[in-house]
């Protein structure tokens, strides 16, 4: 089905790459519009790695709703609570690690959709529907045609199977992995090997192929350019602890200088 309009994934059918950050830290009520006022498209916030909470989750998902920014996030797991709670609590996209294969990634979008597309359980007038009244099949159909669904490419499976996985219906954005990726190529850290560009061609062409969406996060514009040249689509400019460690030290850095011996 066609994506709501003003949705996130209206956004990403739209030609010009989606650019977004990561939030690890500073969940904060700001948050919204300082990635708006940056010019950023979206938010994904992380709930894998850092220990936020869905209490949290629902708190920066209503800040970026006020500063007009797409809140996207990142669950622990493939668990139906996990990814259903994520909805809930009015994610406009969710990002689910590790996918192996088409058969996951059949059962998250099961668990992310509701009926006739997916088995989510109907909760009405709440913080997912932004507490209004009205017709509810209206509203399922809306809101399955509103949510994006982000699908992490981290591990050889994932790679043998990304054309299956990137054909499921309901999936919008295959996003890489990389350093889990490499990790399992056996290589950590390194993404100039054989193994792991070959990996990445083959995922970007299941995208393609499939007319979604292939993204990455990098640490720098430099990067992430290069990697816009390389076919991905979808970028998240740095996180937030690295965006704010580097422009500090880069201005302590200059300050110290300034003041020569007087530091």
């Amino acid at each position: 089905m066609p994506p709501v309009p003003g949705s996130l994934r209206a956004r990403l059918a739209e030609p010009r790459i989606a650019i977004g950050h990561f939030v690890f830290e500073f969940a904060t009520p700001g948050i919204g519009y300082l990635a708006r006022n940056a010019g950023a498209d979206f938010l994904v916030l992380d709930l894998e790695h850092s220990g936020f909470t869905y209490e949290r989750a629902k708190a920066i998902v209503l800040a970026c709703r006020a500063a007009g920014v797409f809140a996207v996030l990142r669950v622990p797991s493939h668990d139906a609570k996990d990814l259903s709670r994520a909805c809930d609590v009015g994610a406009d996209g969710v990002m689910a690690p590790l996918v192996h294969s088409a058969a996951q990634a059949r059962a998250i979008v099961d668990a992310l959709k509701y009926p006739p597309d997916g088995r989510r359980g109907v909760g009405s007038v709440q913080m997912h529907d932004r507490y209004r009244a009205g017709p509810i099949a209206d509203k399922l159909r809306a809101a399955n045609d509103a949510l994006a669904v982000f699908l992490q490419i981290e591990s050889r499976e994932g790679v043998d199977d990304a054309e299956a996985i990137a054909a499921t219906p309901g999936v919008d954005c295959l996003w890489v992995g990389h350093v889990d990726l490499s990790c399992a190529l056996g290589e950590p850290g390194r993404f100039d090997t054989p193994a792991f560009t070959s990996a990445i061609a083959r995922v970007i062409e299941a995208s393609r192929r499939a007319g979604i969406r292939t993204g990455r996060v990098a640490p720098t514009a430099d990067e992430c350019a290069a990697l816009a040249a390389a076919g991905y689509d979808c970028l998240a400019l740095g996180t937030d602890t690295q965006t704010f460690q580097a422009a500090l030290s880069r201005g302590i850095a200059d300050l110290r200088a300034r003041l020569g011996n007087a530091s």
